[in-house]
């Protein structure tokens, strides 16, 4: 009997594994673009791929990575957050002011988390309870949290952090910094999260059919809210990370080149944003390869602006392949 004349729940069924080998070759796309930018790099620059340069990339991509992770659970769920870079720079300045005051760095990092979770928080309430469009608040959010790190800075950055805040949080733990363990561990906590609890495959649930998942008993407004709120812990935790890379925090730092890294680093990485799938490890992977990408623009010396339509057609290349996968399947 053809599959067409089946009931639609047998035929779902018979297309299932279908539909799964389809979404794991999408997944490995960033990996082999990684293996051949890695290889291409390896052979033109020299001690590419030694482990301090290695490690090095991992240092670079700490911040971008975390707020990345964040904007992974958003668009498992079939939302969007905007919103974390700028909500990062308003976290990262509201603590290098408290500090710059002579406040504690201990004090003040639990400060940018604090804020960023609250900015969190507001976004979750707002898309999960208010049923606003995610994109209209969180665009709406970024414009409100980037304005005004930019009004109480004066448009100047804040500087005079403490040394020992600098050096604490990028110490090393035998060659290793701080900021790297950070990244991974999130990486393999988050990844854990969405494979092996319940609270993971409601998110896929939710992004899936949001519909369906509420009838089935999921607690779509909780999932929803809780989404929201690890972006903003994702983008606290880059708050620390960028004010102690940089020694400074300012408006700028979570700027509109700062939201095309996070939203590329998700896609490249095969996290769709149409809902209801992406992984941890693949923002992890995506995020390694838009550094790669921007460092060997830069390499060439290539403008900035360049660089701005690199991503962003590979934005549309990754969109665009995604989509095409889910109508064959």
């Amino acid at each position: 009997m053809a599959i067409h004349s089946l009931p639609t729940e047998a035929s779902e069924v018979l297309a299932a594994p279908q539909r799964d080998l389809k979404g794991r070759a999408f997944r490995l796309i960033p990996v082999a673009l990684l293996i051949v930018i890695l290889g291409v790099l390896s052979a033109v620059v020299p001690y590419f791929l030694s482990l301090n340069n290695f490690i090095s990339i991992l240092m670079q991509s700490a911040a971008l990575g975390l707020m990345a992770l964040g904007l992974t659970a958003v668009l498992i769920t079939g939302g969007i957050d905007l919103s974390i870079p700028s909500l990062m720079s308003f976290s990262a300045v509201l603590g290098a002011m408290y500090m710059k005051a002579g406040g504690s760095p201990v004090v003040a990092s639990f400060l940018m988390l604090a804020v960023a979770l609250a900015g969190g928080c507001v976004n979750g309430l707002a898309v999960a309870w208010l049923k606003m469009i995610p994109f209209v608040v969180t665009l709406s959010t970024m414009a409100v949290f980037s304005g005004a790190s930019i009004w109480i800075t004066n448009a100047v950055s804040v500087t005079g952090i403490p040394r020992r805040f600098i050096t604490t949080v990028m110490a090393d733990v035998g060659v290793i910094p701080i900021p790297v363990i950070v990244f991974v561990v999130m990486t393999l906590l988050m990844q854990l999260l969405l494979t092996r609890s319940l609270y993971g495959r409601w998110l896929y649930a939710v992004g899936t059919n949001i519909r369906a998942a509420r009838v089935s008993g999921i607690p779509t407004q909780r999932v929803l809210f809780g989404a929201y709120v690890f972006s903003g812990l994702a983008a606290g935790l880059a708050a620390i990370i960028t004010t102690a890379w940089l020694g400074t925090a300012g408006g700028t730092i979570g700027s509109e080149g700062v939201v095309l890294d996070v939203v590329s680093s998700a896609v490249l990485g095969g996290v769709s944003i149409y809902g209801g799938a992406g992984t941890a490890v693949g923002a992890f992977v995506g995020t390694i390869l838009i550094k790669l990408i921007s460092n060997s623009l830069n390499f060439l010396q290539a403008s900035y602006y360049l660089v701005l339509v690199t991503k962003g057609v590979v934005i549309v290349a990754f969109v665009a392949v995604d989509s095409l996968f889910r109508r064959k399947s």
